[in-house]
């Protein structure tokens, strides 16, 4: 299974970043792809514990939640909602300045994130609740796919 513990998994998500352009077309959902570029920056920052956000009302038990978006090798549905501290559309993510200044920092965020130590002071997650190194690492490569897919990259 991808993770961003792996080099080259690593790296093919770094490569499409780079595959993301301005115009690129959506196939789904209302974010633009600057837009997506500062909601997935927003996401890393989350997973390291910089940038907090409430956790939500949930009705199904986080670990089988945890458990089903991590390692239940499905893509994840579209349009599943955000934290509000990270939707795009509601003006809670960061906001999007200069595309390209925006894209290196995600890719700068992605670098760090997978250089983390297994005894980083991980968070909790918002939604997921406490979670281990390798299920961190799973997730990063898995928000960044679900949004690269979201654009064709």
């Amino acid at each position: 299974m991808k993770s961003l513990s792996n080099p080259d998994d690593k790296a093919e998500l770094v490569r499409r970043l780079r595959g993301v352009r301005p115009d690129s077309k959506r196939r789904w959902g209302k974010m633009t792809p600057h837009q997506m570029i500062c909601h997935l920056s927003d996401g890393y920052l989350v997973y390291s514990g910089e940038k907090k956000v409430a956790f939500p009302r949930l009705y199904l038990p986080r670990p089988l939640m945890r458990w089903f978006a991590v390692w239940v090798p499905l893509p994840w549905p579209h349009g599943f909602p955000t934290a509000p501290e990270l939707d795009q559309q509601a003006g809670g993510g960061t906001p999007p300045l200069e595309f390209e200044r925006d894209a290196r920092e995600l890719e700068r965020l992605i670098e760090r994130f997978a250089q983390l130590p297994a005894d980083h002071s991980w968070p909790a997650h918002p939604a997921f609740g406490r979670m281990s190194p390798a299920e961190w690492m799973r997730l990063g490569y898995l928000h960044a796919d679900h949004h690269f897919r979201q654009f064709s990259a």
